[in-house]
């Protein structure tokens, strides 16, 4: 920079020339140059003043903002972050048709110990055996005692539990928070529900995922943040399932059974208003599964879905519609009963001897084998498996369950004449109670398919037809006659038409070497009301024993159909549906007229 000189020489020379005071000269260049510098002193601070006003704007905008957002947020805790990938425990609530808690999350905390804090860790073996008494307080005191840093006490412990570990006073216990799963029901719908568990976890916090039941085949969908934390709406009513489990446990020991199941579906949405098997378990202390045995003597195990039977004669309506569909009989069609029916070195028989002919009806009605046999000979085999087939007997059931995949149906490797005849009967195809469900429910809704589903629907399903609304209409007519003429007389419910089919079959030994002589599935598959049926029950024995008369008694008539009658007069006043009264006669009172 090149300042101006105070006396420049020939502004001084020129004074002096004209004789003026050179001095004068240099006064004024320095005022000039005082007054420069105060210009550029007083733009510089006005720059400076002006950039802080912005700042001081910007900061007083940014706090106040803040400050009117807090003011309209929720006020939480604060908590630390410490872990990198953060833990997202939150998972939706699970309910009921009607909005009621199936399963939910509680806030709770868990437990564990860094031995390197401890003070008296003795002491502290000893006081938490108190707490927990399935602790062991020697291995206890050998963990703290050793090189461990840090060691889990307890997942999961109650409030009071934490207040007595907080008693301890000891430094070196420590507590996590964490959210677990709840159902504040118990046991009710345990197989449907399933159960959860944690995943990912670390001391402060854990992931909660589905194990098994809807719980795992939508565990995606309940822990997505995407969805808000909206519930999981099942189709269950929570006041006809439990009304469902109390007659299915009393009946199940009331007959001396090993287990029992029972479905209870709309017969046009496919909706499963109640599903149960027994025995159960509580999904809050869910139990481990089984590592020896066979599968279905777990608790774990899902009878109504899971469980593959033969299920006898109920499927014997399948066989007479299907005759009446494609022409072959009519309710009236004379079939030849005489027995034994022969197929080579077999013989096919009947309960009772029913005489040399019954009508189709007759033989719905009586349950005849060699009937229903003949008619299956006059269907055929490829015919026969077409049918089954549609109505959802060669594959698992879709219902919203991850078991109910494996759950396939067990088919003859070789289909034969003899196959066929047997099958016609429930002999030599085994499906699950479900299966059963959703095929008497496509006679029940006039002809069409419906798919089991455990959601709640607003529609009915509108599947493929698989019989004419007149076949399935005389199937329901037969079923009917079943419950008031036949083998399911108990099934009759005053006030309820109850229309129904009774199953009983030999059960198959485990390891696959014939049957057992005393040891039955007793199956009851019934709709109600029988003329405009809008729900389908099965219920289903596993070894039941009937002991009140001078015999014992296994078949399905003296044993499952007492049960389901039972189950539906709880469960039909829950369902909304009236009583048909038909009145009686008055006694002692003459009609007169004017």
């Amino acid at each position: 920079m090149i300042r101006k000189p105070l006396r420049p020489l020939a502004s001084i020379l020129r004074a002096r020339d004209a004789g003026e005071n050179p001095d004068v000269i240099e006064r004024e260049n320095i005022r000039q140059r005082h007054e420069e510098m105060r210009d550029k002193g007083r733009a510089r601070a006005e720059g400076r003043l002006f950039i802080m006003s912005i700042l001081f704007l910007g900061a007083f905008i940014t706090v106040g903002a803040r400050m009117g957002i807090v003011s309209y947020s929720e006020a939480v805790e604060p908590r630390a972050n410490y872990s990198a990938n953060r833990i997202v425990a939150q998972r939706a609530d699970i309910v009921d048709r009607k909005g009621r808690i199936l399963a939910t999350n509680l806030e709770t905390h868990s437990l564990y110990a860094q031995p390197q804090h401890m003070i008296d860790k003795e002491r502290v073996a000893k006081e938490l055996v108190d707490i927990f008494p399935d602790l062991e307080e020697e291995r206890l005191v050998k963990d703290f005692t050793g090189k461990r840093k840090f060691l889990w006490i307890k997942k999961k412990i109650s409030p009071e539990q934490k207040q007595a570990v907080h008693d301890i006073g000891d430094p070196g216990l420590q507590f996590g928070a964490r959210e677990m799963r709840l159902y504040p029901n118990g046991r009710l719908a345990a197989h449907i529900l399933g159960g959860a568990s944690f995943g990912k976890e670390d001391v402060h916090a854990a992931e909660v995922i589905g194990v098994a039941g809807v719980e795992k085949q939508f565990d995606e969908a309940l822990r997505d943040p995407a969805n808000g934390g909206k519930a999981l709406t099942l189709s269950l009513d929570l006041t006809v399932q439990a009304a469902t489990e109390r007659v299915l446990y009393g009946g199940m020991k009331l007959m001396n059974a090993k287990g029992a199941a029972a479905v209870l579906m709309d017969v046009h949405t496919g909706e499963i208003i109640s599903l149960v098997s027994l025995p159960d378990f509580d999904p809050n202390d869910r139990p481990r599964p089984p590592t020896k045995g066979h599968a279905s003597d777990s608790p774990l195990f899902n009878r109504a879905v899971q469980g593959l039977y033969e299920l006898g004669s109920t499927f014997k309506i399948f066989t007479a519609a299907q005759a009446m569909e494609l022409g072959l009989a009519n309710p009236a069609t004379l079939i030849k009963t005489a027995g034994p029916l022969r197929w080579g070195k077999f013989k096919i028989r009947d309960f009772h001897n029913y005489g040399p002919q019954l009508t189709l009806t007759k033989v719905i009605v009586k349950s005849s084998n060699i009937g229903t046999a003949r008619m299956a000979q006059l269907i055929g085999a490829v015919r026969q498996q077409g049918f089954l087939r549609d109505l959802g007997f060669f594959e698992p059931t879709p219902v919203e369950l991850v078991e109910a995949r494996g759950a396939q149906p067990l088919l003859p490797k070789n289909w034969s004449e003899l196959s066929t005849m047997t099958i016609s009967y429930g002999h030599g195809l085994s499906a699950s109670p479900l299966h059963l469900a959703a095929g008497y429910a496509a006679i029940a809704n006039g002809g069409k398919r419906v798919l089991p589903t455990l959601l709640k629907r607003n529609a009915a399903q509108d599947g493929p037809r698989i019989m004419t609304e007149d076949s399935a209409a005389a199937a329901r007519r037969m079923l009917r006659l079943v419950v008031t003429e036949g083998t399911a007389s108990f099934g009759d419910v005053p006030g309820y038409a109850v229309g129904g089919k009774t199953g009983t079959a030999d059960k198959p030994k485990e390891n696959g070497g014939g049957y057992y002589e005393d040891k039955v599935i007793a199956t009851f598959a019934s709709m109600f009301p029988a003329h405009d049926p809008k729900y389908v029950l099965i219920v289903s024995l596993d070894e039941p024993v009937e002991t009140s008369g001078p015999k014992p008694r296994r078949t399905a008539g003296w044993t499952a159909v007492p049960v389901a009658a039972e189950m539906i007069t709880r469960v039909a006043p829950l369902l909304g549906l009236r009583p048909d009264i038909e009145p009686g006669l008055l006694a002692d009172i003459t009609l007169t007229s004017n």
